[in-house]
Formats: C-alpha cells, structure tokens, sequence
C-alpha cells in the first residue's frame, strides 16, 4: 500500500480488512506489536492506529499500553 485513502468510507473499509487480517480478536496487542503488523502494509503506524481507533476498530487502554480488535 503507498497511501492510506483519503475518503472516509474507502478507509473505513480498508482497515476493516486489515485489523480482520492483522489481528486476532481474542487477543490483546502491545503498542510495538501493533506497529509491526502494520508496518508490513504501509509505513505511518501512527496513522493507522489512530484512524482504526477512531472508527472503533481497535480499543486502546487508556495509558496506551494494549489494543485489542474489536468484534465485528
């Protein structure tokens, strides 16, 4: 991926795909483990954590230690 989608919807959609593929809902993830996973697809971790957080894809602990994938 060379760029994350500008339109929300196209976003939404492609990180839908990409917490369903990346990540386990059972499971709780560290903020590097995060960034790794990500990191195979694209390079600004920052942003895809914050746009799958604000679109309730992924649920941060309030200190910013774990995520976790929300149940679809």
């Amino acid at each position: 991926m060379t760029t994350i989608p500008v339109r929300p919807a196209v976003r939404r959609e492609l990180l839908a795909h990409l917490t369903g593929t990346l990540f386990e809902s059972e499971r709780s993830y560290s903020e590097p483990e995060v960034n790794e996973a990500f990191r195979t697809v694209h390079d600004d971790t920052s942003a895809l954590r914050r746009y799958c957080v604000e679109n309730g894809l992924l649920v941060r602990e309030r200190d910013g230690s774990r995520y976790r994938r929300v149940a679809a």
